[in-house]
């Protein structure tokens, strides 16, 4: 079937619109238009074994037996319907339109009816039928040929897909949420396979697929289409989970539509109630909501890092509560097969990322061990930089990781960096945030999707060669190269000590002076000191205890008081006496520093070469130090562009100037 085919047919069924508008809004035409494709199809697919159904029920009928086994067998599909009434027959009696429809849609079974319900179709229907609509939006469906022979499930998908991108595309706001723009799915598909192309065409192939945020089915869509035209005889098993129940249902309606099984597609949060609960497989893919809290389902993930820890699929860490990315990608590595002795299984993972993963969280945060459990495992193969203002409800910069567990040998304990943010064509129109799209080869535009995929193949070659026309778009590193030691570096407590109005106001607030039974006696007299300084702590210890004995007073015992007088009268001063706690110097916390330090170098050797020559008095707290991972990928593309001469910034001031003056002139005229 032609392109052309798929367009009207994808019309017919948008024509409906024309009936609605008025009693509905435009952003609303796919309530209606959807789950009617939906029920039309299934109709149509299930039209040459209605009767056999039919009789299936009236011979089971009466007995006290689950009859849904014998009833799939006599449909010859993962769904069936139990009754006589067909959508032609409900739009001849219109009176009763609503009634038979209610009718005929329980007649489904149980996962057929499930997705009409994600629609709210009752709803849709008693809404209909309120504004004398029902019966002619039936009518304009019966007349729409989907049966299997005219449309094959394959370009029935396509069919499907265009409604959805029409029903997205009338609400920008809708868009973001049910739809990644296909080009870039496409890229992430060719990113995440490429290196299966071999394994993809052996007789017999078969391959699973999971996105775990599938939203409404399209990057399963574009797997399975792409592994088929790889191998049209391979296999593709499709599995997914969605939380918001029209996505839900407009992915297994997808499902449905092409022949594929329905209750492959969990519903439910992937956090709390993982749909695929024990199950490996071959590819993982997901465009998860970019920066979306997890306070919901915090009890439940926080319980399972706790009891299962690394048995559990959240053992790494927890990242912080208003950003749950790295959740997911946690999640999708829990799904990877193992690797055999001989190197057979793994899977490989792609997901789409904003850039906050990369580096959000300071040494030993929930998100820095992430990326440390990632990198140490070995399991991240690349990061894709992609331009900006690509999806519909962003316009940040967004970023692929694709990671494995089966790394080929040449990519072992490496990290390919690739900037693809240049390749991209100005869109026509905008789409909500999206006003660039990827450049497919077609109407003379660049193809950068296989340009990106193949400069993504050659990564190794690419970043070895500076010559390479493309080096520059290209960083390989090692896995350690992104760990740090987060260490830090601290300097003496210097101390001069001095009675003044401030510091006696200091020393009378302090909790174990104030707590004296006589401690104004005790502050008074500490103030016929006023105006006296010491440079040892000793001295002035001695100077305030002979002045408050002297009036009769009993100078405290115990260290908090004396730390709490310390803490008064002294003044940081750089030429000031060292502080020690039993002989080892005191920390000053005012001047404590931190540094981050290559993972691999000596933190001794470090301190040496860059801070004692600027600050000799200072060491390092070894127990304080912390092991990080972060991915500074904008810091290792950076080119330092230098600033523009003055000369010329000030003869383009002077040309302003004048245009300024010349129009200023015209208006006083």
């Amino acid at each position: 079937m032609n392109i052309s085919k798929h367009t009207e047919l994808a019309n017919h069924a948008w024509s409906v619109a024309d009936l609605l508008r008025g009693d509905y809004r435009q952003s609303d035409y796919g309530k209606v238009i959807l789950p009617f494709t939906v029920l039309r199809r299934l109709e149509c697919v299930l039209e040459p074994t209605r009767d056999k159904v039919v009789e299936t029920v009236a011979k089971f009928a009466g007995q006290d037996i689950d009859t849904d086994r014998f009833l799939r067998r006599a449909s010859g599909h993962a769904f069936y319907n139990r009754s006589e009434l067909t959508l032609r027959k409900i739009a001849a009696d219109p009176q009763n339109a609503a009634k038979n429809l209610q009718v005929y849609v329980a007649a489904f079974s149980t996962n057929a009816r499930e997705v009409l319900e994600k629609y709210d179709f009752q709803q849709q229907v008693k809404k209909l039928d309120d504004a004398n609509l029902l019966y002619q939006v039936i009518g304009k469906f019966t007349d729409l040929d989907l049966r299997p022979e005219v449309v094959p499930n394959h370009n029935m998908g396509y069919i499907f897909e265009e409604l959805i991108r029409r029903f997205s595309e009338q609400s920008n706001e809708t868009a973001g949420e049910h739809f990644t723009p296909r080009e870039v799915i496409k890229l992430m598909v060719e990113l995440l396979v490429a290196p299966d192309a071999d394994v993809l065409t052996m007789p017999g192939a078969v391959r699973t697929v999971l996105d775990p945020a599938c939203g409404t089915g399209g990057m399963l869509s574009a797997m399975d289409d792409h592994i088929e035209s790889q191998n049209e005889h391979a296999t593709v098993e499709v599995y997914g989970q969605e939380l918001n129940p029209e996505s839900w249902a407009i992915c297994r309606s997808d499902l449905m539509i092409k022949g594929q099984d329905p209750d492959n597609i969990a519903f439910g949060n992937s956090f709390s109630d993982d749909g695929h609960a024990r199950r490996k497989f071959d590819y993982i893919l997901a465009n998860p909501p970019f920066g979306v809290e997890w306070k919901k389902v915090k009890e439940a993930v926080e319980y399972e890092h706790n009891t299962l820890g690394d048995a559990g699929r959240f053992g790494a860490g927890l990242p912080r509560i208003n950003d749950g990315s790295l959740l997911f990608l946690q999640h999708m590595l829990s799904k990877m097969k193992p690797v055999d002795v001989n190197g057979k299984g793994g899977s490989r993972v792609a997901i789409v990322f904003n850039g906050s993963p990369l580096f959000t969280g300071a040494a030993e945060s929930g998100e820095s061990n992430i990326r440390r459990w990632i990198l140490e495992n070995d399991w991240l193969e690349g990061i894709v930089a992609l331009p900006d203002q690509l999806f519909y409800n962003t316009g940040i910069s967004t970023y692929f990781w694709i990671l494995t567990n089966r790394k080929s040998p040449d990519h072992k304990g490496k990290v390919v960096l690739l900037d693809a943010r240049d390749y991209w064509v100005k869109m026509r129109k905008s789409l909500g945030d999206k006003r660039k799209e990827l450049g497919d080869g077609e109407n003379g535009r660049p193809n950068h999707i296989r340009e990106i995929t193949n400069l993504y193949a050659e990564a190794l070659e690419v970043a070895k060669d500076p010559e390479h026309a493309l080096h520059g778009k290209v960083k390989v590193f090692a896995n350690e190269d992104f760990g740090y030691q987060r260490i830090t570096v601290e300097r003496p407590l210097k101390l001069r000590f001095e009675v003044t109005e401030e510091t006696l106001s200091a020393l009378a607030e302090a909790k174990p002076v104030a707590k004296l039974e006589r401690s104004e006696e005790f502050v008074a007299a500490v103030r016929t000191l006023l105006g006296s300084s010491w440079t040892t702590k000793s001295e002035a210890f001695i100077a305030l205890k002979d002045s408050v004995v002297a009036t009769g007073l009993t100078w405290p015992s115990g260290a908090p008081f004396a730390k709490a007088v310390r803490e008064a009268i002294g003044v940081r001063d750089p030429d000031g006496e060292v502080q020690k706690v039993k002989g080892t110097p005191e920390p000053d916390t005012d001047l404590r520093d931190y540094e981050n330090v290559p993972l691999g170098e000596d933190v001794e050797d470090y301190l040496k070469r860059e801070v004692l020559p600027h600050v000799p008095d200072a060491w390092v707290d070894h127990t304080k130090t912390k092991i990080g991972y972060e991915i500074p990928f904008t810091r290792h593309f950076y080119v330092y562009e230098p600033p523009r001469p003055l000369a010329e910034i000030d003869a383009e001031l002077k040309t302003l100037e004048a245009e300024i003056q010349t129009l200023l002139g015209e208006v006083t005229k």
